[in-house]
C-alpha cells in the first residue's frame, strides 16, 4: 500500500487547492472539487501499488474532477425549434391519398402488390410473409423493399408529394384523375385493400 489518505492529504492538499483554483476560478467550487478528489483517492488508494506514481495519479484524479465540474456547469441551451417534435400529418390527407394509393397499387405486379398488402395493410411481419408465400426471409424482405420502391416511384412520377424530414407526407397534390379523391366514393378504402386492383 502506498500510504494513507491522511498522508496524501497532508502532502498534496495545499498544492491541489492552488491547482484547482487556477482552473475553476472560484475558491468555493475549488474546495468542493478538492473534497471530491480526496473521496476518490480514499476509495481507490488501495489499487495504487507504485508509490512513484502517487503524485501523477492524484493530479490525474484532480484533472478529471475539474473536467466533471465544468461539464456539470455547462449551460443548458434550449433546443432549437427545428428539433421540436414533428407534428402529425393532417388527418385530411389520408382520404386524399387513398384513391391515388389504390391506383398505384393497381399498377404494381401481382407479387409486389401482394407483398405490400400483406405487410402494410394486413400487418404481417416479413417473417410471416416469407412463411405464407414459401420464400426465404431475405427473399421476402427484398420483395417488400422492391414493392415499396416501385410504389414510391409511381407516386413521385404521377403526383406531387412533399415529405417532411422524417419521411412522412407533408402535402399531396394528385397528378391525374385516377388519383383525385372522390368525396362520394365510399369504397375508396376498400379498393385500397383489394389486391386485385387493375
Amino acid at each position: 500500500m502506498v500510504g494513507t489518505t491522511e498522508a496524501v492529504w497532508t502532502e498534496f492538499a495545499d498544492r491541489l487547492q492552488a491547482f484547482i483554483v487556477a482552473r475553476v476560478g472560484n475558491p468555493a467550487d475549488a474546495e468542493d472539487i478538492l473534497q471530491d478528489v480526496f473521496l476518490r483517492v480514499y476509495a481507490h488508494l488501495d489499487a495504487l501499488s507504485d508509490e512513484q506514481r502517487l503524485m501523477a495519479w492524484v493530479y490525474q484524479i484532480a484533472r478529471n474532477a475539474i473536467v466533471d465540474h465544468h461539464r456539470r456547469r455547462r449551460p443548458m441551451a434550449p433546443l432549437p425549434e427545428a428539433l421540436a417534435a414533428p407534428e402529425a400529418p393532417p388527418e385530411d390527407l389520408i382520404p386524399e391519398l387513398l384513391p391515388g394509393l389504390a391506383t398505384m397499387l393497381g399498377r404494381l405486379s401481382p407479387e409486389d402488390r401482394q407483398a405490400l398488402v400483406l405487410t402494410e395493410v394486413d400487418g404481417l411481419t416479413q417473417r410471416e410473409l416469407a412463411d405464407r408465400l414459401g420464400l426465404s426471409l431475405s427473399g421476402a424482405k427484398s420483395r417488400v423493399q422492391r414493392a415499396r420502391k416501385k410504389l414510391r416511384h409511381a407516386f413521385v412520377e404521377c403526383c406531387r408529394v412533399e415529405l417532411d424530414r422524417l419521411g412522412g407526407v407533408a402535402s399531396y397534390q394528385p397528378g391525374c384523375d385516377a388519383c383525385h379523391a372522390d368525396p362520394d366514393d365510399t369504397n375508396a378504402e376498400e379498393r385500397l385493400l383489394c389486391p386485385s386492383i387493375s
